[in-house]
């Protein structure tokens, strides 16, 4: 990851469940220091060893990110804090526990549930999302395939109904590559054991497409 934000290239990243993004954004911020990230989940992933309910890893990588996952996370090899509170928009939100409410609430993070995108629509929200990353060190688009509505997206570990529509991920994706604020793309949660004829993994590659610039005209 450091190598190729060195090269000036822009990473992409395949997983896998989600806990891979505390490397990515680590090594991002070893290179660039702290700075911003998208995250599309149904899930804010804010859970520390302390606050989760199950024990997954995978509940607490945007946490620990923070610098908030305790000495479970502390290692040498990773650059922590990854980023700053001010710069992290959570898209998508709609299941969150107690513990992950409570840091929500210390730290003032944007959190930005179905509720809200139903009432505001994703291109006020993820226009939102831009304004408050620009600037940082680096801009990184963490999509956790979950984010979606399992209707459009069933291969996933975690469905959760409700989720970001066909096109509002895809206009989602459009509006960052306009931006020009794209430094990094990760894409995770693809199952192919609980996929359907591949949607979701074919989805998520319409949506890569989407996020670097690809359009009907």
């Amino acid at each position: 990851m450091g190598e190729a934000v060195d090269d000036g290239s822009i990473p992409i990243v395949l997983g896998g469940d989600h806990s891979i993004a505390l490397g990515t954004l680590a090594g991002l911020a070893s290179r660039r220091g702290p700075g911003a990230v998208l995250w599309f989940d149904a899930h804010c992933d804010l859970n520390t060893p302390e606050t989760t309910p199950s024990g997954n890893v995978h509940g607490m990588p945007l946490a620990a990110a923070l610098g908030y996952g305790g000495h479970s996370f502390n290692n040498t090899s990773l650059t922590l804090p990854a980023v700053q509170p001010s710069r992290v928009a959570i898209i998508g939100a709609r299941v969150t526990d107690p513990g992950e409410r409570a840091l929500i609430g210390e730290l003032g993070l944007g959190v930005h549930t179905m509720s809200k995108i139903d009432r505001r629509g994703i291109e006020a929200v993820v226009s939102d999302a831009l304004e408050r990353a620009a600037g940082a060190p680096f801009v990184h688009i963490s999509l956790d395939m979950d984010g979606l509505d399992p209707d459009v997206a069933p291969g996933v570990g975690t469905p959760v109904p409700g989720g970001l529509t066909y096109r509002e991920a895809h206009l989602a994706m459009e509006l960052i590559a306009e931006s020009g604020l794209l430094g990094s793309l990760e894409i995770v949660e693809v199952n192919p054991i609980l996929d359907r004829q591949n949607a979701t993994a074919s989805l998520a590659v319409e949506l890569a497409a989407s996020a670097f610039g690809a359009t009907t005209i």
